[in-house]
């Protein structure tokens, strides 16, 4: 079947033709299947209420490259909408909205409803074992009780070669991450306990701060949320030669630490080479970094 000119409008195309792009669509030929996705891309997002009834097939082909079609245009909707909120972004920027805004540009259709109220559900955990706590080593320990030794969140070492380890949804899945993505939960539910928790992003690293009126206790959620003091953050500073101490120890604002997210994301596709996903990233960087 000759393939119909993407100026056509998918409408006016027959239902013999449509289901002749179908059938194209699981050919064994890399090259027709290129071809034939190129087309129904062309068509724009409009086509997607008729492809998703495919993604029942039968056909686990089929099913794959139809919800590969879906989700392409679910991740161009969704880019569109986190760069905008990129461009928006004050230094107070709702740091929840924008993490869950940018996973949905590998994942559109992630449900971020439902994320947010498991971080509910386990900062609900956590107050009756914190009531009544006061000395904050003692809350911190049962923070990370529950959120390392119950839940089994833990540091990935491979991270900067998966792009999930910067997603906040993979990261909640598969209960793994990056040292920023790790922090960014215990922030989240931090926050929702009214703990005194922010983050601090040090050369190569990020860690998550509790500062109280007696005591500041630095905490390492990349390793199972060890205990960190200042003078351990001076040396570490010392021998990554930070020029200034005093700043790099300082907790950065919302927009600071999604920037951040979005720049290891960046690395992560520059290092497996994959150029479009870079480009893509690289508007976000671009957007949240201006001065």
């Amino acid at each position: 079947m000759p393939l119909v000119p993407p100026a056509a409008s998918f409408e006016s195309l027959s239902e013999s033709k449509r289901a002749a792009l179908i059938t194209l669509l699981t050919d064994d030929d890399p090259a027709i299947y290129q071809t034939v996705r190129a087309q129904l891309l062309s068509y724009g997002p409009g086509i997607c209420d008729w492809l998703r009834p495919l993604t029942l097939h039968s056909d686990p082909r089929l099913r794959r490259r139809v919800i590969e079609l879906i989700r392409y245009h679910g991740s161009q909707a969704a880019h569109q909408r986190f760069l905008e909120f990129c461009q928006r972004a004050g230094e107070n920027v709702d740091l929840e909205a924008g993490i869950g805004l940018m996973a949905r540009t590998r994942y559109p259709e992630i449900n971020l409803e439902g994320y947010s109220a498991l971080l509910d559900e386990w900062a609900a955990a956590l107050s009756k074992p914190l009531a009544g706590r006061t000395e904050p080593s003692r809350v911190l320990e049962e923070v990370n009780r529950h959120l390392f030794d119950q839940l089994g969140f833990v540091g990935n070492e491979q991270y900067g070669l998966d792009p999930d380890c910067s997603h906040f949804n993979k990261i909640i899945d598969r209960r793994t991450g990056n040292p920023i993505g790790l922090c960014v939960v215990y922030l989240l539910v931090s926050r929702r306990l009214r703990l005194p928790v922010a983050g601090i992003g040090l050369p190569g690293h990020f860690i998550c701060r509790h500062q109280s009126a007696t005591r500041e206790i630095y905490i390492d959620c990349f390793r199972r949320g060890a205990f960190l003091s200042k003078g351990d953050c001076v040396k570490y500073l010392m021998q990554a030669r930070s020029e200034s101490l005093d700043t790099s120890i300082s907790p950065v604002s919302n927009r600071r630490i999604l920037l951040r997210m979005c720049v290891n994301l960046l690395n992560t596709y520059r290092r497996l080479e994959m150029e479009e996903d870079a480009a893509r990233v690289q508007a976000y960087v671009q957007a949240l970094g201006r001065a």
